[in-house]
C-alpha cells in the first residue's frame, strides 16, 4: 500500500511526467487539489475514486484534514494518488503530507512535477538564469508579505536577498506586491529593475505584464500570477504567446477518453481547450448479444463496415474473443472506415482498411461502395453454403451505435447487399453534479468557440447546457453535424472543409485569429506552483 505524493505541473497537461502519468492510470484513489487541468483526472481508471481537496473561497478544507484523509485511504488501498499543482515540495506543503504518512507508518513516494517557479518564465520568454545577466535564481513565498510567517519564525531577510542578486521569482505574491518591492529597493535593488508578472502561466490564456520594481506596486495585476524580478526579466523570447490561436478558449465536447487528441492539436496551436465532455461511449443497450451473434458468423460477410472509431475496439475484440477468427482471418474480410481516426483505430490492430471514402460521411461511403453484383469478392456467403445451390446474397456487417442515421444500411441494401446491424456501443449523456455543471456553464461563458464533432455532440449539450451557454463560435466538423444543429436554431460559423478533427483544427483556425480571452476574477489560492 503506497501513497504516491504526484507533482501535476503548472497548467499545460504535457508538462505532466511519464511516471504520474503511470501511477494515475493504476490509481484507486486520486485525491486532487484544483486542478489546472481537469483532463488529467481522464486518466485515471473508471472506477477510481476522485476526491477534491482544493482550497476554495469560504469552503477551504484543512491541511489537517487532507493529512488525515492520505493516513485513512493509505491504509485501505493499494495505489492513492496524492495530485498536487505543481511540485510537491516547492511551497505546496508535501512535506507536511509526507511528515504525516511517515508517523502513521503509511509507505509514501514523490514524484516531482514541474514548478511554476521556472514554467511560468519559461512560457514568457524569460529565462531565470541567463548569461551575463543572472547566475542564479531565488524562489520566495510572498503569501505572508513581507514580515513573517504563519508558524511565527523570522521572515525573509529581503536586505540579504537584494544584495545576493541574480532572478527572484515571487510566488503567491500579488497582493503583497508593493511592500516586497519596497523592502527589496531598501536594500539596494535598483527601482529601475524589470519586472514579469505571469498569470495563468502555461495555459493557453497566460497574459503578461512587464514593468519595473519601483512601479510594481501599481501596476495592475491580477492572482495568480508569477513574479519574476531581476534584468533576465527585461528579455522577450516570445515563443508561446505568439501562437497562431494564443489567448482564446475552445470548447471540446467530446466523451472524455477521446478528447485527448483534439484538446492536443487545440494547445499545439496556443489556444486553451475547454473540456466539456457531453457524451459518454457506453456499453452497448443489449448487452453485447447483436454483437456476439455476429462475431461468432464473421466468416460469413464479405464486408465489415465501421462508421466510428468507438466500434473498431468493441468489435475486434468481441471477434478475437469468441475465437472466430483472429488477424488473420480478418485479411478475408473487407474493412471499410468511414474516416482517418476510423481507420487509424483499425490499424492499431493491425488492419488496413480496404476503403475510406473521400468524404468522411455516411453519403460519401455510400457512393464509394461497390453495387453487390460489382464485387468479384463479395463470395463470403457463398463460401460459407459451400457452393451448393443458389448463393446467398453477398453480406455486410456494419457495426455501430445504438443509435445511427438508416442512410447507410438502406442504401447498401439498395446496392444489393444483404446488410446486419451490430450494436457495437451507445452514446450517453454524462451526469453532471450541481456545482460541476454550475463550474461548466460559466466556464462556457468565456469561451470562444465550440467544436462539434458529432450530431450526438450538438444534441448533448443543448440537453445539459442549453443554447444559451453557446460561445459566440460554432463550428461542425462536417455538413450531417451541421445539419443537427442547423435544426436545433443553432447559427453555424463554419463546418470543416475535411471532416475529420484536422479539418475542424483548420476550421477553427480559419475563423479565430490569435487574441486574449477575458479571463474572470479568480482566487490566489488556484496557482499553480
Amino acid at each position: 500500500m503506497t501513497v504516491y505524493l504526484v507533482g501535476s505541473g503548472p497548467g499545460d497537461p504535457g508538462l505532466f511526467t511519464v511516471k504520474g502519468n503511470e501511477l494515475l492510470k493504476r490509481a484507486e484513489v486520486v485525491i486532487h487539489d484544483r486542478l489546472a487541468a481537469s483532463s488529467l483526472l481522464s486518466l485515471a481508471p473508471a472506477g477510481a475514486e476522485i476526491i477534491d481537496v482544493g482550497k476554495r473561497p469560504g469552503s477551504s478544507i484543512h491541511q489537517k484534514e487532507i493529512n488525515a484523509l492520505l493516513v485513512d485511504k493509505g491504509r485501505q488501498h493499494e495505489v492513492v494518488v496524492r495530485l498536487k499543482g505543481g511540485d510537491p515540495f516547492v511551497l505546496g506543503r508535501g512535506g507536511e503530507e509526507a511528515l504525516a504518512l511517515a508517523n502513521a507508518g503509511i509507505e509514501y513516494e514523490v514524484v516531482p512535477g514541474i514548478s511554476a517557479a521556472i514554467a511560468a518564465p519559461a512560457y514568457a520568454g524569460v529565462p531565470v538564469t541567463h548569461r551575463g545577466l543572472s547566475e542564479a535564481f531565488t524562489v520566495i513565498t510572498g503569501h505572508q508579505g513581507a514580515t513573517g510567517n504563519e508558524l511565527g519564525r523570522p521572515g525573509i531577510d529581503w536586505d540579504a536577498l537584494a544584495k545576493l542578486g541574480g532572478t527572484v521569482v515571487l510566488l503567491m505574491g500579488v497582493a503583497h506586491r508593493a511592500e516586497i518591492a519596497e523592502r527589496l529597493m531598501n536594500g539596494g535593488r535598483p527601482p529601475t529593475t524589470p519586472v514579469a508578472a505571469v498569470r495563468w502561466g502555461t495555459r493557453g490564456y497566460q497574459a503578461t505584464v512587464r514593468t519595473t520594481l519601483k512601479e510594481l506596486g501599481e501596476v495592475d495585476i491580477d492572482s495568480p500570477s508569477t513574479i519574476v524580478i531581476g534584468e533576465v526579466a527585461g528579455l522577450e523570447l516570445n515563443w508561446f504567446e505568439g501562437k497562431p490561436m494564443f489567448g482564446r478558449r475552445i470548447v471540446v465536447t467530446r466523451a472524455r477518453r477521446q478528447a485527448s487528441v483534439l484538446s492536443e492539436k487545440i494547445r499545439e496551436l496556443g489556444a486553451e481547450p475547454v473540456e466539456a465532455p457531453v457524451i459518454e461511449i457506453g456499453p452497448p443497450s443489449d448487452g453485447g448479444r447483436s454483437l456476439k451473434m455476429a462475431a461468432g458468423l464473421v466468416d460469413k460477410y464479405d464486408w465489415l463496415v465501421f462508421t466510428s472509431a468507438n466500434a473498431v475496439r468493441p468489435t475486434i475484440e468481441e471477434i478475437y474473443r469468441v475465437g472466430a477468427c483472429d488477424s488473420r482471418g480478418l485479411a478475408q474480410l473487407k474493412l471499410a472506415a468511414i474516416g482517418s481516426g476510423t481507420a487509424k483505430a483499425l490499424e492499431d490492430y493491425g488492419l488496413k482498411a480496404d476503403l475510406v471514402p473521400p468524404k468522411f460521411v455516411a453519403e460519401s461511403l455510400l457512393e464509394s461502395f461497390p453495387d453487390a453484383t460489382q464485387d468479384p469478392d463479395a463470395t463470403a456467403a457463398e463460401r460459407h453454403e459451400g457452393g451448393l445451390g443458389t448463393a446467398p446474397r453477398p453480406k455486410v456487417l456494419l457495426a455501430r451505435a445504438r443509435v445511427a442515421r438508416d442512410v447507410l444500411p438502406d442504401g447498401l441494401r439498395q446496392k444489393g447487399w444483404e446488410v446486419d446491424i451490430a450494436e457495437a456501443y451507445e452514446t450517453v449523456r454524462p451526469s453532471f453534479g450541481d456545482a460541476e455543471r454550475s463550474t461548466l456553464i460559466s466556464v462556457l461563458g468565456d469561451s470562444d468557440a465550440v467544436a462539434f464533432t458529432s450530431s450526438s455532440t450538438v444534441t448533448g449539450f443543448v440537453e445539459l447546457f442549453g443554447k444559451e451557454a453557446l460561445p459566440p463560435v460554432v463550428v461542425c466538423i462536417g455538413p450531417v453535424t451541421a445539419q443537427t444543429a442547423a435544426e436545433l436554431g443553432i447559427e453555424i460559423t463554419a463546418v470543416a472543409k475535411r471532416h475529420d478533427i484536422e479539418g475542424l483544427v483548420e476550421a477553427l483556425l480559419d475563423t479565430l485569429p490569435s487574441g486574449h480571452t477575458s479571463i474572470g476574477d479568480v482566487e490566489e489560492s488556484e496557482v499553480r506552483i
